[in-house]
């Protein structure tokens, strides 16, 4: 097995020396720190995300996949900022024991590397710096990004009367795991790629610049992280359970109601719950069309506190993903 250096200049450095450059990286990977340059007028976005084997991904999901998704959510929360992806630092802790040998190991590694650098320059996103340790499988993902002054979405930005909606489709992640507890393994399904390799919505975000009036992206489950909407923005909403666009195949492949479950409360979908006035939807449909996604408006800020259906159902059943809750993933 490669000393830890050694690994890290493998897998980890060569294919980022090219955009180091012309990134604003004054110094990358291979010393105590890096150093960054960020533009003029604009504010540093930070967020951290981190990836613990059979928690959020499964010991055996393809290496590619791991290293994808990795790097994927943390992006994810970048989109929910409005901000542009820069840089970023990755912590893998890798456990050695779940490998026969060191030819396994450098296969695992090979994949891995692949998944997370394919993604990074989808996004311009440079690998800047990090760790390599021994232990429990785990993947910590530092993101930086840049947004103008004064313009980055936060949570606490929704009005009453402003209408609630969601980028894309909901409960392909929920899902996609579902179908992977049932033996699935092809990626090229459409749920269990919406588990394993689900894409940030970070031109999205870009396109909603000016437009939305508060976001967040989708890893919890819509009702959870909806209340984390209402919460810092001091509002209630009513939501239409007919409008949630589902994810395709997954009515046909869970039924009905586990479907609206997976969309309510699955998590994993990384898409954007954003609130804006009535009056910019359809500029905001129009931005998102060349992007290939739509926007469905789904509900509306109110007065009263709380969250509730148009149509009096029940929702006090629907519970996303909390960490330290004691249930199982």
């Amino acid at each position: 097995m490669l000393a830890e250096f050694d690994l890290i200049r493998r897998y980890f450095m060569s294919s980022q020396e090219a955009s180091t450059a012309s990134n604003g990286v004054t110094l990358g990977c291979g010393d105590d720190a890096t150093l960054l340059i960020p533009p003029a007028g604009q504010q540093l976005a930070v967020s951290v995300d981190t990836s613990v084997v059979d928690v959020h991904f499964p010991r055996e999901a393809p290496a590619f996949a791991v290293g994808h998704r990795a790097l994927a959510v943390a992006l994810s929360d970048l989109a929910a900022m409005g901000a542009a992806s820069r840089w970023c630092l990755m912590a893998l802790t890798l456990d050695q024991r779940q490998f026969a040998d060191d030819e396994a190991t450098h296969a695992w590694l090979d994949d891995y590397a692949l998944g997370f650098h394919a993604l990074s320059q989808q996004h311009a996103t440079t690998l800047v710096g990090g760790d390599v340790t021994s232990g429990a499988l785990s993947i910590g993902v530092t993101v930086m990004g840049e947004v103008p002054v004064g313009e980055a979405f936060t949570r606490g930005g929704a009005q009453v009367g402003d209408l609630i909606a969601v980028t894309g489709a909901l409960g392909g992640g929920a899902g996609g795991l579902a179908l992977w507890q049932q033996g699935e393994r092809d990626l090229a399904h459409p749920l269990l790629s919406r588990y394993l390799l689900p894409q940030p919505r970070l031109a999205a975000g870009l396109a909603l610049r000016g437009l939305a009036t508060a976001a967040l992206d989708i890893s919890d489950g819509l009702l959870a992280d909806l209340a984390h909407l209402r919460e810092a923005s001091q509002v209630g909403a009513v939501i239409a359970l007919d409008a949630l666009p589902l994810a395709d195949q997954l009515e046909s492949t869970l039924g009905r109601e586990t479907a609206l479950r997976a969309a309510l409360s699955g998590g994993d979908d990384y898409e954007l719950l954003v609130t804006l006035s009535a009056n910019d939807v359809a500029t905001a449909q129009q931005r998102l069309a060349p992007l290939g996604l739509t926007l469905t408006v789904i509900g509306h800020c109110c007065e009263a506190l709380g969250v509730s259906a148009s149509d009096q159902s029940d929702l006090s059943g629907y519970a996303g993903w909390q960490h330290f809750s004691g249930e199982a993933p």
